[in-house]
């Protein structure tokens, strides 16, 4: 039997391939099932008996003990075979009779040394030609330390649990009862079972043997020698053995050497025991030395003459009394008032609401609701009116109200738990809204879905239109406040129950004047509250104390302060408010909005109650938020940090101080102390402090004292322990929980000696704190939050504050940070903490955590990490030296916007000036057009009459020979020239829709010609205006090879037109008709086309020309192609709309005549130009050496001030650069060049200087009045993780960016997530949206269905301010960062960077490239690379360049292009592919078809001279 589980282990090593499946099953199942005659099998071959017992039993221990736990540690799972194995030498154990009886389970007792801990039992390192000697002697003494820390060793190393079972058998047939013994002591000690882990979703079973020798058994070994061999194993005393099996043996030996790399220890040294152990007590740990405590009392509860008996009562009276007093005011979603609640209304609807509970829900003898029944206030939290109304129509009927929070889905987290507490108060019935009602979850019958675990609920309305007003002679019972339930408040354990806290009349209203006391509330004051206003101190303020006191409480919803985080201090300044309800997340946010609006006053304010000033992190918010609003009136007495409880209600709260007092003093602590429970001042580095706050004194009326968290014993002053209150103002009971409530709201404190100190009984708070000097209450955490790690205590908010201080994870959002004990190991009271990091899915509806939920799927394993790792901790908090962090996924984009406003990061959003008036011009007589050719010299002009004259020509032809209907699409198929746009009007006076295409290239018909028909057959054209020899050409043999040309539709050429008028009146058109299509195709190879309106089209050219500043003594240049995008608008549309003269030079002249354009800006005096990056790269390569020539021919580019760049993509910063300093001798200014930014949804976005910004096919930036250009250097790593970093410049692996204008007049843009569609922070990367008058109006396509892309023009952010806008998508990402520049305007200047398309980019190893970063370092590697272009094609990188050098120089760029990739990209190219020059598709505006590049590519049709595959 031994034998065969040795064989087992052994082929466990092999773990071959499955090839030898069946051979390997046989082989390893041959010892336990009967085989033929003839057969030898491995149970019969013979063993020495005289060493059988003795070595066997040495051998197995040692194997047991060096070689399992290597196994364990590093083998894969056990595939079936070998399970199958195992199963079978057990079940063949069985059957075998045992030879001593089943020992007991064992522990270990000793403990093991670090290295140890660390390091396997090693063997000997002899080789096999020495002697046997020193193989003996080695061999004994490696098995002598292994016996001894065996054990724990394993234990270590296989993670799991083992049930004991005994091994010990005989050998096989019975040979040798002597030889039974040894080897059943071995056996008799050895564990066998098997243990599970999980890895996902698969389940490892791994057989563990843990050997433990019997005492003094081997206390003296002789020297043996282990032979093993997976046929045959032999233990002898000094007998030499064959060779064979001593190579094989020998190679085996050889794997259990100590390898030649530092041990493991040197990298990691395991604390497991520190772990596991049970932490002993601490000889140096501080103790409390202090007296024992004495409770504190509160100042008398005063008593004023006008305090209602009830608050019923005083609801009574200011709604009868004061009836136009403003009660509550809430805002709408921006902030804004909308509706103001006054006392008389709100008497008359509570009164209207209670007789209908009472009288109008059911019948007479039988009524739905009586007195002291149970009803649940489902109210949004953005509607306090409705609930403020329907709470106290409960308390007039005497109902008790359960405030809750609406149910989003059926399964809403911690919803089960409210279920549990709305089933035990035995409710039936849900108060609620109209509004909030239509939006609940309902079933395919229109009615309200069974939310999981809830009771069936009846569902009332509460607008006052279902309410019915109540008679005149009924009046509600209002007596004086008792000890009969007011209300329930629910509150969330720790472990996720939800227990509801009763509240009596006599606390509610006991409650309301120690509120009224502390804060010193008088009638009509107002106070802003931002919190909850269903629990909490939200609800005590600002629902109860306010009405006893006649406030005017302005609601702020977390909805308005998510958008607009600086609302609640705009109140206070609007509203001159006395009092502010805040958390320490609202003074954070606001201080991050503070840049926004600055003219704020809250010299008003005489308390700012922070309701969560006991938490670690309130100090530095509160202090931050002083030292900014100081200055605008903030009186540092006014901050009054508080401490609440749902058991206790207001535990402590600071008084307003007397101006100019000292304020109270701060509590820095010790950490290491606060860990054992004991107050001591920090004497070590700031580091281990923990600085707090006071909250204030005891609440009037009240009294303190701290007691111990295990039971009600005093602490001493100087020891931290829970704060326990005995007050008229406390909750009641635990509803329908008698035992925890005894534990809860009956405490009797007693002294050290055991006896009560009193027999008034407190209520635990849950609050863990002391009582300082001057009877300040300080705390410093919640018994819920505390986890006890190693036998100390560490509060979860300390951790919190402590994740929130360290620098790389500053963006953390505040709240949105949990922790969490959870169990390590035995024994039970080891835990581990867990921080959870990140926004996740999993929160309640009031945006906080549900952290049992969180608990729960993290034990399951069902929450994904983005991040899980060790950390160890010593920064801040006296943790252990191992804690799990996990960064949770699921972050929302209300979630990132949020977190952007924590981190001080503004939203990424810019916007244009205001478009203003449309003026009239009288431009009939002006010329405003000039062509020009290769010539130089002027081949026609055209004024606007001439042009309106010829217009009118070609819409008479329009209508005589085309028989066109208005809306008819024409196709314009032009040369570059006056006759094109002449032919653009005719069609607008003729009522058609005009579609510009680029006309086919006489020499290339079998390339152009089928993209012409292409764009004819989509837009479908009834009609195509042309010249007469562009139409020869259509219709020629060439055309036919290429294209079917007896499709074509009526070919109308206008060379020769009639003198006739049109035979109708001109009907101008309406705003929202389309004015032209344009069809483009993308740099991805798609053909597109947008529909313009006329409005769009006024709009555009509005924006340019207050951009531009392009007025009718104004003359431009334009060497762009005039069939799509922003070259069209400047050619056709600008010059007509703003009367400025406009030089046209088609860019196809400059390969006859380079000097074209330079001299023709040079010979007018041109100031603003505009061209591509085409043109200049081919001024740039031509004209770069010839500057002496330009000189000569007396070309001076002084006067340019602006020459602008049109383009779809990122700017080419290096090309713009060496254009400025090239032909900066001949006068061009090095601020001149500029650059725009358009898409296919906007053609202008952006442009700098005098620039314009191209976005959705219209300009969206432009402009001289905008500060200079801004560059800025980002790192590529960060880059390809979609985050932008900014660097220095020089930094290695940095990318040069260039803003891309600024954004034209009408136009906005916002930097959003493409995937959530949510607005994230300044300096983020993300999808550029716009939203402008002139933005294309949709897709044109063949099949008229729009919807497919109608999120690319008409969708909406999914969260922010911004959410009701429609936005149109650009395809381009992009971040917009706020510079330190000034525009003329006085604003400061948000600069636009463009990154590139997002359907361009390359998806490799899960990392996004952009096609030009590749490119560009492609084309520095060799001066003989023309051009490059890079796609993906089978998730291989192909590189495509240019040579234009000789062919001999081909294969020397292939190793220098797979290394610069290689180098600085770390990917690896695929395929090179060196062509020719010209053979890289590039587009009329200088960008290259990446897509028709890879289309060809596929096809095989790029004739390369060489291709090299790296597969």
């Amino acid at each position: 039997m031994a034998l065969g589980l040795l064989v087992v282990l052994l082929h466990y090593i092999s773990r071959r391939s499955l090839k030898g499946y069946e051979k390997k099953r046989a082989k390893l199942l041959a010892p336990y099932f009967p085989q033929t005659q003839g057969k030898s099998t491995l149970a019969t071959e013979k063993i020495h008996p005289q060493n059988a017992d003795q070595g066997e039993g040495q051998a197995i221990g040692y194997i047991a003990k060096s070689i399992l736990p290597i196994i364990m540690c590093f083998s894969p799972p056990i595939p079936d075979i070998h399970t199958e194995a195992v199963q079978a030498a057990l079940a063949k154990h069985k059957e075998q009779k045992m030879a001593l009886p089943m020992p007991t389970k064992r522990r270990s007792t000793f403990v093991q040394s670090p290295a140890d801990a660390c390091t396997p039992p090693d063997t000997s390192s002899a080789s096999e030609d020495e002697g046997s000697l020193r193989r003996q002697a080695a061999l004994s003494a490696a098995l002598h330390q292994s016996l001894q820390n065996a054990e724990s060793w394993i234990n270590r190393s296989i993670q799991g649990s083992s049930t004991s079972s005994s091994a010990s058998s005989t050998l096989s047939h019975g040979e040798g009862k002597g030889t039974s013994g040894s080897l059943a002591d071995v056996f008799a000690n050895t564990r066998i079972g098997r243990s599970w882990g999980c890895r996902g979703q698969e389940k490892l079973k791994v057989l563990q043997v843990i050997v433990s020798p019997p005492p003094n058994k081997y206390g003296n070994c002789p020297h043996f020698t282990c032979l093993l061999s997976t046929e045959l194993i032999f233990l002898t005393t000094g007998v030499p053995v064959s060779s064979r099996v001593s190579t094989k043996i020998q190679q085996l030996l050889n794997t259990l050497k100590r390898p030649k790399r530092p041990p493991l220890k040197e990298f990691f040294v395991d604390d497991f025991e520190e772990i596991v152990e049970v932490p002993q007590p601490d000889p140096n740990q501080p103790k409390p030395e202090g007296r024992q405590m004495t409770p504190v009392k509160g100042e008398p509860l005063g008593v004023v003459c006008n305090w209602p008996p009830a608050l019923e009562a005083a609801l009574q009276r200011w709604g009868t009394t004061q009836a136009k007093c403003p009660c509550l005011t809430a805002l709408d979603v921006t902030g804004k008032p909308v509706y103001t609640l006054t006392y008389g209304k709100l008497w008359s609807r509570s009164l209207k609401l209670a007789y209908t509970l009472l009288n109008k829900l059911g019948t007479k003898n039988e009524p739905v609701l009586k007195p002291g029944d149970r009803v649940a206030l489902v109210y949004p939290n953005n509607d306090p009116v409705m609930f403020m109304v329907a709470f106290y129509g409960c308390l007039l009927a005497e109902v008790i109200p359960v405030p809750i929070e609406v149910p989003l889905t059926r399964k809403d987290a911690g919803g089960q738990q409210i279920g549990f507490l709305l089933g035990s108060c035995g409710i039936g019935l849900a108060l609620t809204t109209e509004v909030c009602l239509k939006g609940l979850p309902k079933t395919q019958n229109g009615e309200i879905v069974q939310f999981k675990g809830w009771p069936r609920l009846k569902w009332v309305v509460t607008d006052s239109k279902y309410l019915s007003k109540s008679p005149k002679d009924w009046q509600p019972n209002i007596s004086n406040a008792g000890t009969e339930p007011a209300y329930i408040e629910y509150k969330t354990s720790k472990e996720g129950s939800v227990m509801g806290v009763t509240v009596s009349r006599i606390a509610m209203l006991s409650h309301c004047q120690a509120l009224s006391q502390a804060c010193n509330y008088s009638e009509g004051e107002t106070i802003v509250n931002v919190l909850d206003f269903k629990k909490d101190a939200g609800l005590w303020h600002s629902m109860l104390t306010s009405v006893m006191n006649k406030l005017h409480t302005i609601s702020v919803p977390y909805s308005v302060m998510k958008t607009c985080p600086l609302s609640w201090v705009q109140r206070v300044h609007t509203h001159k408010a006395k009092v502010a309800l805040v958390k320490c997340r609202d003074l954070h946010w606001a201080m991050m909005a503070h840049r926004d609006q600055r003219d704020v006053s809250l010299s008003s304010l005489r308390m700012l109650i922070v309701t969560d000033g006991a938490n670690p992190w309130s100090v530095s918010s509160c202090d931050a938020f002083l030292s900014l609003f100081q200055g605008h009136g903030l009186k540092p007495e006014a901050i009054c940090p508080c401490a609440t409880s749902a058991e206790a209600m207001t535990v402590a709260i600071r008084r307003p101080g007397v101006p100019g007092a000292p304020l109270p003093g701060r509590a820095i602590l010790s950490m290491n102390g606060l860990s054992y429970g004991v107050i001591r001042v920090n004497t070590e580095d700031k580091n281990s402090a923990l600085t707090v706050q006071d909250v204030g004194h005891v609440m009037p009326g009240g009294m303190m004292c701290i007691v111990k968290p295990e039971g009600p014993q005093l602490c001493k002053t100087d020891e931290i322990g829970e704060i326990c209150v005995s007050s008229r103002a406390g909750g009641m009971v635990y509803y329908g929980l008698t035992g925890v409530t005894k534990n809860t709201f009956e405490v009797i404190p007693v002294n050290s000696a055991g006896s009560p100190v009193g027999d008034v009984p407190f209520v635990r708070s849950g609050l863990m704190g002391f009582v300082g000097p001057g009877s300040l209450v300080f705390v410093v955490g919640k018994i819920d939050g505390m986890l006890i790690v190693s036998g100390r205590r560490h509060n979860a908010d300390d951790i919190v504050a402590t994740g929130l201080a360290v620098e790389s994870i500053k963006t953390v959002y505040r709240g949105r940070l949990a922790n969490y004990a959870l169990p390590y190991n035995s024994p039970p009271s080891s835990f581990c903490p867990f921080v959870c990091i990140g926004p996740v899915s999993y929160k309640t509806q009031g945006s906080y955590w549900y952290l049992p939920d969180c608990f729960r799927i993290i034990m399951l394993g069902s929450l994904s990490p983005m991040l899980l790792f060790l950390y160890s901790s010593g920064m801040r908090l006296p943790l252990p030296s191992s804690c799990i962090l996990f960064l949770a996924i699921g972050v929302g984009p209300a979630s990132v916007m949020v977190g952007n406003l924590v981190a001080g990061k503004r939203i990424a959003q810019a916007a244009g000036r205001d478009l203003g008036q449309i003026e009239e011009n009288d431009l009939v007589r002006k010329l405003v057009f000039l062509l020009l050719l290769s010539e130089g010299a002027p081949v026609c002009t055209a004024t606007c009459l001439q042009l309106h004259k010829r217009a009118e020509r070609i819409a008479s032809i329009l209508y005589e020979k085309g028989h066109l209907n208005a809306g008819d699409n024409v196709v314009l198929l032009y040369p570059p020239g006056i006759e094109l746009i002449a032919a653009f009007y005719g069609c607008l006076y003729a009522g058609c829709i005009p579609v510009t295409v680029r006309p086919p290239h006489a020499q290339n018909l079998t390339a152009t010609l089928p993209t012409v028909r292409m764009i004819v057959d989509v837009s479908k054209a009834a009609c195509i205006l042309t010249s007469q020899i562009l139409m020869r050409l259509l219709r020629s043999r060439e055309a036919a090879s290429a294209v079917d040309v007896k499709t074509w539709p009526t070919i109308i050429d206008t060379d020769d037109l009639p003198r006739k008028r049109l035979p109708q009146v001109y009907k101008p058109p309406t705003p929202e008709m389309l004015a032209y299509l344009d069809f483009s195709v993308s740099t991805t190879g798609m053909l597109t086309g947008v529909k313009m309106s006329h409005a769009a089209v006024s709009a555009l050219c509005r924006a340019i020309k207050l951009q531009c500043e392009l007025y009718s003594t104004r003359q431009i240049a334009i060497c762009l192609d005039p069939y799509c995008g922003l070259g069209f608008a400047l050619w056709c549309l600008c010059s007509v709309y703003s009367g400025h003269q406009s030089i046209l030079i088609p860019p196809m002249e400059l390969e006859s005549n380079l000097f074209l354009w330079l001299s023709t800006v040079s010979q007018y005096k041109i100031r603003d130009t505009f061209c591509s990056y085409s043109v200049m790269d081919m001024c740039t390569k031509g004209l770069g050496n010839q500057v002496d020539v330009l000189k000569a021919r007396g070309i001076h580019l002084s006067g340019v001030r602006t020459c602008v760049v049109v383009a779809e993509e990122r700017p080419r910063v290096a090309l713009t650069q060496s254009f400025s300093k090239l032909f900066k001798d001949i006068g061009l200014s090095t601020r001149a060049v500029s650059t725009t930014f358009g898409s296919r949804v906007n053609v202008a976005i952006s442009c700098i200087v005098l620039g314009v910004l191209k976005c959705l096919q219209l300009p969206l930036f432009l402009g001289r009045d905008g500060p200079d250009p801004t560059t800025v250097y980002v790192d590529l790593k960060s880059l390809r993780h979609d985050r932008v970093r900014l660097v220095e410049r020089g930094a290695p692996q940095s990318l040069l960016l260039s803003e891309s204008g600024k954004i034209l007049p009408g136009v906005k843009v916002i930097i959003v997530n493409p995937e959530t569609k949510g607005p994230v922070g300044d300096s983020h990367l993300g999808e550029i949206w716009v939203n402008s008058p002139h933005t294309a109006s949709g897709y044109y396509t063949i099949y008229d269905n729009e919807t497919l892309q109608a999120d690319h023009f008409n969708t909406r952010l999914s969260f922010g301010d911004a959410a009701q806008t429609l936005w149109a998508r650009t395809g381009y990402l992009g971040f917009v960062r706020r510079t330190e520049l000034t525009a003329a305007s006085g604003e400061r200047h948000d600069a636009l960077y463009v990154v590139g398309a997002l359907d361009e980019t390359l998806e490799l190893r899960g990392l996004r490239y952009h096609p030009i970063d590749i490119e560009t370092s492609v084309s520095r590697t060799h001066r003989s690379i023309a051009e490059c272009a890079v796609f993906t094609w089978t998730n291989l990188l192909v590189v495509v360049v240019e040579l234009c050098g000789c062919e001999q120089e081909a294969l020397d760029l292939v190793p220098l292009v797979t290394n610069v990739v290689l180098e600085e990209h770390y990917l690896i190219v695929g395929v090179v592919v060196v062509v020719d020059p010209g053979v890289i598709p590039i587009n009329s505006r200088g960008e290259k078809q990446r897509m028709h590049l890879r289309d060809s590519f596929l096809a095989d049709q790029l004739d390369p001279i060489y291709v090299a595959y790296n597969m």
